[in-house]
């Protein structure tokens, strides 16, 4: 082999290490595993008795849940909420998970006659970040048009039971509504989970949005692809 073919195919070699490598040093080593989601997040939360006789210290009382036997009244919004997306992705071979987030969030929802009868919620969309710029000028731009569409909501159109007094253990509803992102707006139904956290009510849940219903592009660039769908993923703090 002439000198000439062996500096290229060296070259070639190298430029595949870093094609291939690189991705996966970046991803496996370099970047921050992408954050869990509410629901998990949710389902590993524990709360310990003030009985618990194994625990050797007193429990932090901000860790401490509150029953709260009448829940009536209005519930608002606190800086705690957090609104984002999740959506899985191919990057050069590597599959990533790639997660968006925003605490800019309002809203209110009112509890009375043994029901959630009204809520509405608004996310900013123009402060909804991920772990990498690239991805959010993308986010911004092509795929929310955050110009045009700065904000996402959600309205709720049917009640939603409850029990009779509000305890710590988490329970599962449904909740009926009209969710407007990228400015269309549809009847969804998610299935969420409230439970109370020192005396506030916090609901957590998900919603699978097929991009092309409601009018957003694919996400997909060349070098990166994701599937034809995402997740919204929600954690409301309310306080009365």
């Amino acid at each position: 082999m002439s000198r000439r073919l062996k500096i290229t195919a060296a070259t070639v070699a190298v430029a595949a290490l870093i094609f291939v490598g690189g991705p996966w040093v970046y991803i496996n080593v370099i970047r921050d595993p992408a954050p869990e989601s509410f629901l998990t997040e949710a389902a590993t939360t524990t709360v310990v008795a003030l009985d618990d006789e194994s625990t050797t210290e007193p429990p932090d009382p901000a860790d401490t849940a509150v029953a709260i036997d009448d829940p009536t009244g209005t519930w608002r919004i606190t800086s705690e909420s957090q609104v984002g997306y999740r959506v899985d992705e191919v990057l050069f071979g590597q599959n990533v998970t790639a997660v968006g987030r925003t605490a800019d969030v309002t809203g209110s929802l009112l509890i009375g006659d043994g029901a959630v009868t009204s809520g509405d919620f608004t996310v900013d969309m123009t402060t909804v970040r991920s772990d990498e710029p690239k991805r959010d000028a993308q986010f911004e731009g092509r795929i929310m048009d955050v110009i045009n569409y700065p904000t996402a909501s959600f309205v709720l159109t049917s009640p939603i039971p409850l029990d009779s007094a509000a305890t710590t253990s988490p329970t599962t509803r449904t909740a009926m509504g009209n969710l407007t992102l990228r400015g269309v707006t549809k009847p969804v139904t998610v299935t969420v989970v409230g439970e109370i956290r020192n005396t506030n009510i916090v609901v957590t849940g998900e919603f699978t949005v097929t991009f092309a219903e409601w009018g957003i592009p694919n996400p997909s660039i060349p070098g990166i692809s994701t599937e034809d769908f995402g997740v919204l993923e929600f954690q409301l703090v309310l306080e009365r």
